[in-house]
């Protein structure tokens, strides 16, 4: 089946190389990939309609340095977090618990998984969590003023679908786009 097979070893190897550089380097892509998912993150509120197309592609950047290596993925998550308190506070909410945490699960379950469905489902639960949070304990309209802030099995189940799927896309895009840029990264 597809979603148990197993990924290739291409990552591990390549995790492998990118922990034999020097530290400067690894701390100056950590940086750069930061600043990318601030300024994408933040395209929302400098660009209203185009920018809220871009701003998903956040977790782009958290992903790649945390399939990398964990703690630099988590350092680059925090950098990006103080970043858009300095470019666009709004974002603030959502970031933290939406886009960078499902970056950050989907990159660092690469570590610890092997197989496409347990990387997804850590993914997808990372991002359940984050949006039931944001929903039901600090009622922020994360959905839109569609959905409530009160618990309903229809909005919980919608969620669970629409994480899985997401998940499910994201790592598909990792693995694709992980390929290309690998032989920039590792070099």
């Amino acid at each position: 089946m597809y979603f148990l097979k197993p990924l290739s070893d291409e990552i591990r190897l390549s995790r492998i190389l990118f922990n034999r550089h020097k530290k400067t380097r690894k701390l100056i892509l950590c940086s750069i990939f930061s600043c990318i998912a601030a300024i994408l993150q933040a395209a929302g509120g400098f660009l209203p309609g185009v920018g809220y197309l871009l701003s998903p592609l956040a977790t782009g950047p958290i992903l790649f340095i945390s399939m990398l290596t964990i703690p630099y993925g988590v350092m680059s998550y925090l950098l990006t977090i103080m970043l858009l308190f300095i470019l666009q506070p709004s974002e603030l909410m959502i970031f933290p618990f939406t886009t960078g945490l499902l970056g950050l699960g989907i990159g660092g379950s690469f570590y610890f998984f092997r197989k496409r469905f347990s990387i997804i489902a850590t993914g997808s639960i990372l991002l359940i969590a984050g949006i039931m949070c944001l929903l039901f304990i600090f009622h922020f309209p994360v959905l839109g003023p569609a959905v409530s802030d009160s618990f309903s099995f229809l909005t919980t189940g919608s969620i669970l679908l629409f994480s899985f799927l997401y998940s499910w896309l994201w790592v598909e895009i990792a693995l694709i786009i992980f390929r290309r840029l690998k032989v920039i990264i590792i070099k």
